[in-house]
């Protein structure tokens, strides 16, 4: 399936880590593998993965430590992370740092199959940064503003993780995204923004007359 593409897999559990490897190779044309966070950056560095499955506690370098290192040079390879938890403690790192795509333990072929899928493909999972205060959580399906979380609707949910890619949406594609094959008329889309503005502390939609809507940075 991604005969073309190479994948770098960190996991310092042998139990854990080599079922998956023995997976991915069915999958992608070149597989690497690594103990822990330390040996990963040194196979990163030396393979350039086009995408990297990881784990967050992991012994000499944990996950989140390289993670750091790799994105000091590198903002656009997809990683994936492996957790056998919630993983809200490391959440807004996580956010900052770019990942926004979880596997949960245990792994089986669908989980990791769709986890890479989603990444490969720039579909969010797990949460995305809106604004400097508020995070989305996609899984869940909530808004977490300062200290409240507001529970979305799936509608909700795709309209501002469409808004967190920080540019300007047309109504065309939040017709083709959220109505699906129905038409999608102004007064029903404004509608649904006013609804969803409802929910918020303050003001995180800008509307661009005429053209579409984007977030307000505040």
């Amino acid at each position: 399936m991604y005969k073309s593409l190479s994948i770098l897999c960190v996991e310092d559990e042998d139990g854990v880590r080599k079922p998956i490897v023995n997976t991915l190779k069915y999958y992608f044309g070149n597989v690497y593998e690594a103990n822990d966070g330390k040996e990963g950056l040194t196979a990163y560095q030396e393979y350039r993965p086009d995408i990297i499955l990881c784990d967050i506690q992991m012994p000499v370098m944990d996950g989140l430590e390289m993670i750091r290192q790799i994105r000091k040079e590198d903002n656009t390879t997809p990683i994936v992370l492996l957790t056998a938890h919630n993983s809200e403690e490391y959440l807004m790192e996580l956010i900052n740092l770019h990942v926004q795509h979880f596997i949960l333990k245990p792994i089986n072929s669908k989980n990791l199959e769709e986890g890479i899928a989603n990444a490969l493909q720039g579909i969010h999972t797990g949460s995305v940064k809106l604004t400097q205060n508020s995070f989305l959580d996609i899984d869940n399906s909530r808004l977490h503003v300062e200290d409240k979380k507001i529970t979305l609707s799936l509608r909700e949910v795709k309209f501002l993780a469409l808004l967190s890619q920080n540019r300007l949406i047309r109504y065309e594609e939040i017709e083709s995204e959220l109505w699906n094959d129905k038409v999608m008329s102004l007064d029903a889309l404004k509608s649904f923004v006013r609804d969803l503005r409802k929910k918020f502390p303050h003001d995180m939609i800008e509307n661009i007359p005429q053209v579409g809507y984007k977030l307000l940075h505040v």
